[in-house]
């Protein structure tokens, strides 16, 4: 390696170490001030409601004056989220935007940090998601509900897995809402497959298994065919038989 890509190198690490530990970073306003819809009627401490290209989390609140929210790192430990369409709903029904004086965001550099207007109620914020699968740090321990996007199932474990263990799981209007009684701990993950996929997939399965089978029967059709043309030549002699020449000489003969 010589001094250009040390030096190169040496650059991209500083860049890096700059931004990991760059200050705290307030979050463009329009992007908290964004549009998102939001199902406030839920029973669990935390609800995470996944669509093809976004997901909605609402945390239910009691005594607290603020909420640090994270995702995990590429190479390991945790990452600040950049949330949006944040939204705080008051224990009598009021819903305030980021518009609110006392409701504020600061993205630190592992944490995204926000003070809450009250010590009690919900709060809410949505961000772009993609592929088949969602995976979050718990950072707020109670009860999870997690509603994958439409016809997503889970329960082939080639196609999927659930993490931690122990959920229940329902499906309303085509979608499979996962729910966990109390996780205090870790990760909640989710990996899923589609309905179609299943379909695709077990199509494939008995389509492999039909060719093996055809394979099988053709193969075993070839060696009969072969020993019978073996036995119609007169190839097919047993090596066990003596040779007519060991049996001696003719009667009368020895």
């Amino acid at each position: 390696m010589n001094r250009r890509h040390l030096a190169l190198g040496a650059l991209a690490l500083a860049l890096l170490l700059a931004g990991c530990a760059g200050g705290p970073r307030e979050i463009p306003a329009k992007d908290l001030a964004g549009d998102a819809t939001y199902d406030w009627d839920t029973n669990a401490t935390v609800t995470f409601n996944l669509t093809g290209d976004q997901y909605t989390a609402i945390f239910e609140l009691r005594n607290r004056s603020s909420l640090a929210v994270y995702g995990s790192g590429t190479f390991g430990g945790d990452q600040p989220i950049d949330v949006e369409a944040l939204r705080f709903r008051f224990s009598n029904g009021t819903v305030v935007n980021a518009n609110h004086t006392n409701l504020s965001v600061v993205r630190e550099s592992d944490r995204t940090n926000i003070s809450l207007p009250a010590r009690n109620g919900s709060l809410a914020y949505a961000g772009p998601r993609s592929g088949k699968q969602f995976r979050t740090p718990v950072f707020l321990e109670g009860s999870w509900e997690v509603t994958l996007p439409v016809s997503a199932r889970v329960g082939v474990p080639l196609l999927s897995t659930v993490s931690p263990g122990g959920f229940d799981g329902s499906v309303a209007d085509n979608r499979l809402t996962l729910r966990w009684a109390n996780v205090t701990a870790g990760s909640v993950h989710a990996r899923w497959y589609l309905q179609f996929d299943l379909l695709l997939f077990t199509t494939i399965a008995v389509a492999g298994l039909g060719l093996g089978i055809g394979g099988a029967v053709y193969y075993l059709r070839q060696i009969r065919r072969l020993e019978r043309r073996r036995k119609e030549m007169g190839i097919d002699v047993e090596e066990s038989e003596d040779d007519p020449r060991d049996r001696g000489p003719p009667p009368g003969m020895g």
